[in-house]
């Protein structure tokens, strides 16, 4: 029977809406540590809580047992008084002070200061009454093992370790305790807030207040205190001996698996236990000389390791132990370790040199990886397949795998910890014998046997009694390990406190197999924690903190910089260096911040410190964050150079002006950015961070900078610069087009109408600024040359001069990639900052677009009109006036001299005119250069439009006219390639599948792109039209010919005038002087043809104009003579010169205002006029 439950539509739409949040596996590439998500942890140290379990132990070391636990839990306890003292910040320095006693608020400020310290001192004084009892705690052990009927005894292994753990601790704790001058200054000002207020008024608050401060203040307190007190223990030396000669074996043997364990044998068993030794009554060197210590080996070993952790990021040289003994000066040459020959020559000590042992690490890692793969693999595949225990020899030998992969970890992570050190200091079988009876923590049938005699506690019978103990995979508890070594080890010892050692009693064999457990064992208990372990030897969190010299700046820093972090110092190495083998191991050092993060939460247990881990990794990923700042220039530089924008086609470098540059541009070596752009889901400080975001956003950003940048840069420069503009952005666009394979980021044409405010305004910053220059710069200040289609600044400028804002300050990154790149490109489009033409005119049309250019026609418009309808028609009025009424064409008789003289002597106001080289030409010349700018503008955008349409061609099923070979038909060619190519026709496939909006858009586009260039849209011939439309002043035709025909001699229309204007500009200039089109260039003249044409005046000009008429008298006599300093000849050809001009100019005009017939000639409109009467017809 199926029950079907009624889920809501609303519950049912969240829970379709929780699947987002739902992680999915993807592709990216995994270069980071992978990350535990779940720490479990399975803790088999119980602590000898279950020591009266084994009621078959030698009760002595149950008894032994139970020392170990009390002295384990208070190791437990000085490690958080450790933890206290490092990571202790000053509050009093926080805290308002009183200034004066007169202060009004001295009293709240005072109670105040008690409040908030109060609970601090409390734990002060805790720490102070731990330490006593700690001492006291060692020496009665001291005491108790030193007695004199005691001495022989035996004492295990784990035993003297436990004390040597002691030592540790009062090193530790006294050296923080010096450390922290925080400490003394938050009690002297809790306490002098304490007695103003009265709090401590009876003797013993009086008298514990005094008892803190003296130990605060007094350096080395605890270590003197223990010192002085071990003095004073006869025999203490030996049992110091012992713990110091343990330490040498256990490092000697390396028999750690933790970099603190092996740090500790070092620093404090063997140095500090040495310093404790040596006083007025005990000599190190007697000790060394009776075979007690061994000072050599000890020596070796500091010389070995001359400087390691203490705690945190404190470290100490071991030589200082040496060095602070009492009688070091007079054995000084006995300690090489603390001379200076123990340096090497580069000035670092191979053992801190990391590099030299890079090689042997990186094979130990691959034969170790190997190794561990293929146990992996056998696991995978044969556990399925089992159906009983691992073997012995199986399990034995994932054991030794499982201890060498520990001790691999251990030496590597030693390695790191103690160079960075180092450069703190230097900135810059079950065993059965009869003898022993069999000890178990196990039943057979899960209970106890009811016949065993040590249950009822009777002695074994003389034959033993056997016990049978199951097969269990299951590992010893630490008590019945610690029982089971210790027990073997006291057999085996040297002491036993007997007359006889028990060693002497059993044969060779078996002591070999005792020994043999007992050293392998001793790592069984680290390996039943394996999963502690494995944490503990790859932990650096240490090198993260940075508590030690913080209060060394005694409160000047709340906390140091990021480029004094050595996680983010090995990032930035990593980035600054940009070496392609360590690209992607960039987020490694990062999980330094994880270890560090984890080590305050759960070991220091500070809140604050894990707020600062949490602040440091915020700002790894600021706006600033290295990773983007050069993955961005990295990607422009990419571009820029191999082989000439190769991966875009853009071909901006060319190739062999590259080689002409030689090795000053080089090339940028390929790096591993792409696997970092993949990395979607970065673990870091337990949340995941999407790395490829992050840089999207800052990459958004810095392409929006960049643009804006290189229109900015447009924008503070002349019109030349429109080609660096379009270089800059290929630039750009490239980039994008690079980095889009990895991020998501907004189109590049969105990007480029945000910089350039064209979003929602029908034109930007790069249409104003090219109106802007063609007004105040082109066209009053620039002279066309017809011969190069150029136009050329002027020598001599008649306007007044610009001023243009400064260039915006741009890395080189935000440009063209590179220094060396910038000033390649800079050389190229210095090419183009000499001349306004084609190359520019093709930009202008490919940046703003035929928005833009409707925008700036419409305006160049506008100052024409003003122009002709202004000034200009001023100076038409004003020298029409000047002219004679009438000027005829003399006879050939007169000569062309006498022709010359003639018009020299009619136009004489004319020539004498003030104005007429300067300001008349000035304007004519501003209408020509926007004419010009126009028809440059129609050819170029003719061009791309073709380019446009052979592009779209295929998609319109337009296919070109084949070549036909004799005996096929045309048709039926075009027709199969129809057939071949109708796949790409675009509208039909829009129509088959698209949408109605999608089938529309498709035929909208369609037959705007065929009806592009059809004959009606030329916008030259608009332009025209439009000057035309503002030649409506009657002064531009003059009155009604009296013939009804034309004007012959009359001096009234404009053709005259400026018939008269070519004769003074023909006319050749002095040495020295600038020739009209010098400083004017051809817009004079387009001006001037143009307004004939659209007078319909050009052919009359053609035929009446006085130079041509000169020129022709004097093509017919051939004379040269000087008129008034006029040389005949050279006028003439000057003459000639512009009359080739203005009939090019007229063929232009024409073509563009009389379109071509079918018939392919320009048709005409031809008037007919009724011819005159004769007088006498008239009678």
């Amino acid at each position: 029977k199926s029950t079907m439950a009624n889920v809501m539509l609303e519950d049912a739409l969240s829970n379709v809406d929780l699947l987002e949040e739902l992680p999915l596996p993807d592709q990216q590439p995994c270069i980071e540590p992978l990350p535990t998500s779940l720490v479990y942890q399975a803790n088999f140290d119980t602590n000898f809580e279950d020591r009266n379990a084994f009621v078959t132990g030698v009760a002595k070391y149950i008894e032994e047992a139970t020392v170990h636990s009390n002295m384990n839990a208070m190791l437990e306890e000085g490690h958080t008084y450790a933890v206290m003292l490092y990571t202790w910040r000053s509050c009093s320095r926080a805290i308002p002070q009183v200034k004066c006693n007169e202060q009004a608020n001295r009293s709240e400020i005072y109670e105040k200061t008690v409040q908030v310290l109060e609970p601090e001192v409390q734990k002060l004084m805790r720490f102070m009454h731990f330490q006593k009892l700690a001492v006291d705690k060692f020496m009665g052990e001291v005491k108790r093992l030193c007695h004199q009927e005691r001495r022989k005894d035996f004492v295990s292994e784990a035993y003297l370790l436990t004390l040597g753990k002691f030592i540790n601790m009062f090193a530790v704790l006294d050296a923080l305790k010096n450390m922290k001058s925080s400490v003394k200054n938050d009690y002297s000002a809790y306490r002098r807030a304490a007695q103003f207020l009265k709090k401590m008024s009876d003797p013993q608050s009086i008298q514990e207040s005094q008892n803190l401060s003296m130990f605060l203040a007094n350096h080395d307190k605890i270590t003197h205190t223990l010192k002085l007190a071990l003095s004073g223990v006869s025999g203490s030396e030996e049992l110091i001996c012992d713990i110091v000669n343990i330490s040498v074996n256990y490092y000697e043997n390396k028999m750690y698996l933790i970099p603190s364990e092996k740090h500790m044998l070092l620093k404090v068993v063997m140095g500090f236990g040495l310093f404790l030794l040596n006083n007025k009554d005990v000599n190190i060197y007697k000790l060394h000389d009776k075979k007690r210590l061994n000072l050599t080996k000890i020596d070796k070993f500091f010389k070995q390791l001359q400087v390691v952790p203490l705690f945190g990021d404190m470290q100490i040289p071991l030589a200082s132990y040496i060095q602070n003994m009492t009688d070091y000066e007079d054995n000084k040459s006995r300690w090489s370790c603390a001379s200076a020959s123990t340096v090497a020559p580069t000035g670092v000590t191979p053992q801190y040199n990391l590099t030299e042992q890079l090689v042997s690490i990186r094979e130990d890692h691959i034969k170790y990886t190997s190794e561990l793969a293929r146990h992996s693999n056998n696991e995978v595949v044969t556990t399925a397949q089992r159906d009983q225990p691992r073997s012995d020899a199986e399990s034995a030998e994932l054991y030794e795998t499982a201890l060498k992969g520990l001790q691999l970890l251990l030496r590597w992570s030693s390695h790191v910890m103690e160079v960075y050190s180092w450069k703190l200091v230097h900135p810059t079988d079950k065993y059965s014998s009869p003898e022993v009876r069999e000890t178990c923590a196990d039943w057979y049938q899960g209970f106890e046997p009811p016949n065993d005699p040590a249950i009822k506690g009777e002695k074994d019978p003389k034959t033993g009694f056997h016990i049978d103990v199951p097969r269990r995979n299951v590992g010893p508890s630490s008590t019945q390990l610690y029982m089971v070594r210790t027990m073997l080890e006291s057999l085996i010892a040297e002491k036993s406190g007997t007359k006889k050692p028990l060693r002497q009693l059993l044969d060779a064999h078996t002591i070999e197999a005792v020994e043999r457990f007992h050293r392998d064992s001793f790592f069984y208990s680290p390996l039943l924690e394996f999963s502690e372990t494995l944490h503990e030897c790859c932990d650096l969190s240490q090198l993260w903190y940075r508590e030690f010299y913080l209060e060394l700046t005694m409160g000047r820093r709340i906390q140091f910089p990021i480029e004094m972090s050595l996680p983010w110092i090995l990032t930035d190495h990593i980035l600054d260096k940009k070496e392609p083998s360590m690209m992607e191991f960039v987020l490694y050092p990062l999980d330094l911040y994880s270890d560090s993060a984890h080590y305050a939460l759960t070991k220091f247990k500070k809140q604050f410190l894990y707020d600062e881990v949490e602040a440091e990794v915020n700002l790894c990923f600021d706006p600033s964050f290295r990773l983007y700042q050069s993955l961005l220039p990295y990607s422009k530089f990419f571009r820029g150079i191999n082989k000439g924008w190769h991966l875009a086609g853009s071909m901006l470098l060319d190739q062999s002006f590259r080689q002409e540059c030689g090795t000053n541009i080089p090339y940028l070596a390929a790096n591993k950015y792409e696997t970092l752009l993949k990395q979607r889901h970065v673990q870091l400080l337990g949340r995941s961070i999407d790395l490829n975001r992050l840089i999207t956003q800052r990459v958004q950003v810095a392409m929006h900078k960049s643009v804006d940048l290189a229109i900015g840069k447009f924008e503070s420069g002349d019109l030349t610069g429109i080609m660096e503009l379009e270089m800059l952005l290929d630039v750009n666009r490239q980039t994008h087009k690079l980095l889009c394979e990895h991020l998501t980021l907004d189109s590049f044409s969105a990007i480029l109408r945000e910089a350039n405010h064209n979003v929602s305004a029908p034109y930007g910053r790069i249409t104003l600024h090219v109106f802007w220059e063609l007004n105040y710069d082109f066209l009053p200040n620039y002279c066309y040359n017809g011969s190069t289609n150029r136009f050329v600044p002027t020598p001599i400028t008649f306007s007044q001069e610009l001023t243009r804002d400064k260039p915006p300050n741009a890395a080189h990154h935000y440009l063209f990639g590179s220094k060396h790149l910038n000033v390649a490109y800079k050389e190229i489009a210095g090419l183009y900052s000499g001349f306004v033409g084609y190359p520019h005119f093709a930009a202008i049309c490919r940046l703003i677009g035929y928005q833009g250019i409707a925008v700036v026609i419409e305006e160049m418009l506008k100052i024409v009109k003003s122009l002709l309808q202004g000034t200009i028609v001023q100076y038409v009025t004003t020298l029409l006036s000047v002219m004679p009424p009438i000027c005829k064409l003399p006879r050939f008789d007169y000569g062309s001299p006498g022709v010359l003289e003639y018009y020299q002597h009619q136009l004489k106001d004319i020539i004498e005119y003030s104005e007429l080289k300067t300001l008349v030409f000035q304007n004519f010349r501003e209408v020509g250069n926007a004419l010009l700018f126009c028809l440059m503008i129609e050819q170029n955008l003719n061009q791309e439009e073709i380019c446009d349409l052979l592009h779209a061609a295929p998609f319109q099923n337009i296919i070109p006219r084949p070549h036909v070979k004799e005996g096929e038909k045309l048709d039926v060619k075009v027709k199969k390639l129809e057939a071949k190519y109708n796949s790409l026709h675009l509208v039909p496939l829009v129509e088959k599948f698209g949408t109605p909006q999608q089938i529309a858009i498709a035929r909208e586009g369609d037959l705007l792109t065929r009806e592009r260039l059809c004959c009606g849209l030329s916008m030259f011939e608009v332009v025209l039209n439009r000057v035309k439309s503002f030649l409506s002043d009657p002064i531009w035709k003059g009155p009604l010919p009296s013939n009804g025909v034309m004007h012959v001699d009359e001096c009234t229309e404009f053709h005259r005038l400026w018939s008269a204007i070519q004769f003074v500009y023909c006319i050749p200039v002095r040495e020295n002087e600038f020739t009209t089109e010098i400083l004017f260039g051809d817009g004079l003249h387009w001006a001037a043809c143009a307004i004939m044409t659209l007078l319909d005046q050009h052919k009359r000009f053609d035929v009446l104009d006085f130079s041509y008429h000169i020129m022709k008298v004097q093509r017919y006599d051939e004379r040269d003579e000087i008129i008034k300093q006029v040389p005949l000849k050279k006028f003439i050809e000057r003459v000639r010169k512009f009359q080739i001009l203005n009939n090019e100019i007229f063929g232009v005009l024409s073509k563009y205002l009389t379109p071509p017939t079918s018939t392919g000639t320009p048709m005409e409109n031809v008037r007919c006029f009724q011819p005159p009467i004769h007088s006498s017809v008239l009678r």
